[in-house]
């Protein structure tokens, strides 16, 4: 089975410093991503977030530098999830611009294309919400949380 990797750099017009904190303090994590998040930043440390209802991400923190870089792995919980907990790596590297932020993201190991696409769709929806949370925006009620038409990750879709 091929391992794909999805590629994303975003520039937020915050601090390093506070863009950190969207990544590691449970808190503001929620204000982007998911409904409920449980961290605990430090190699080895939990990663799991709550997303939409019916998908919940775990892993753990495998690399945690202050305002420059965040490491974690990456999964779905739920039997038959074609992404078990912790099978796949999310990187973060947060570069100072100016008075932003370039926030570049990798996720590695995602086992083929429906579930890059899946993840594509996340992150990039995701971080749209990040760009509006980490300058001090209100980015709204996530509408993949109330929606029935955002398909689960945890299923294996037989649509395109």
């Amino acid at each position: 089975m091929p391992v794909e990797v999805i590629e994303r750099e975003v520039r937020v017009a915050a601090s390093p410093q506070t863009v950190f904190q969207f990544f590691t303090d449970s808190t503001q994590y929620s204000q982007w991503k998911g409904q409920h998040a449980t961290l605990d930043p430090r190699p080895g440390g939990m990663y799991r977030v709550e997303l939409n209802g019916r998908d919940t991400a775990r892993g753990e923190y495998l690399e945690v530098i202050p305002y420059s870089r965040v490491v974690f792995s990456w999964g779905f919980e739920g039997e038959g999830s074609p992404l078990p907990p912790g099978s796949s790596v999310v990187e973060v590297s947060l570069i100072p611009d100016g008075e932003g932020t370039i926030v570049r993201l990798m996720h590695r190991g995602l086992p083929g294309p429906q579930v890059v696409r899946q993840h594509t769709d996340g992150w990039d929806h995701y971080l749209s919400r990040l760009l509006i949370a980490a300058p001090g925006g209100d980015p709204g009620p996530d509408p993949w949380i109330t929606s029935t038409t955002q398909p689960s990750n945890t299923q294996t879709s037989t649509t395109s």
